[in-house]
């Protein structure tokens, strides 16, 4: 049996479509990677392209304000009294279980869990 692999086949896109995600990855805030992702297009062709026409892909800024935001105190609820017990609740699919285990046996609650969860 012989299995043939498929050639791969150099994409072309039009210069209209490069220009048009190019303008979009200069838009103020605009992510290169998520342009180019939302076209169908790698990230780094989409940088390759901009070097080649010599537009300089926007650097990753953190946007922060002007004035930092001041510690705010937020009251606390009195703590609860503290259980005697290890409580789970656990989503997995469509299964959902809810499990009370005596916290005296935690090791063997952290063996159920690991073998439940693989």
């Amino acid at each position: 049996m012989e299995i043939q692999k498929p050639s791969r086949r150099k994409r072309h896109h039009p210069e209209e479509f490069k220009q048009a995600v190019i303008e979009a990855c200069c838009e103020p805030g605009a992510s290169v990677a998520g342009i180019a992702m939302a076209n169908g297009v790698n990230a780094n062709q989409v940088r390759r392209w901009m070097r080649e026409r010599g537009i300089e892909a926007p650097k990753r800024r953190m946007l922060m304000s002007a004035t930092q935001p001041e510690f705010v105190q937020l009251p606390l609820a009195p703590a609860a009294p503290a259980s005697r017990d290890i409580r789970i609740e656990i989503r997995r699919g469509n299964a959902a279980i809810k499990v009370d285990w005596p916290v005296q046996a935690s090791g063997d609650c952290a063996a159920w869990l690991r073998d439940w969860l693989r």
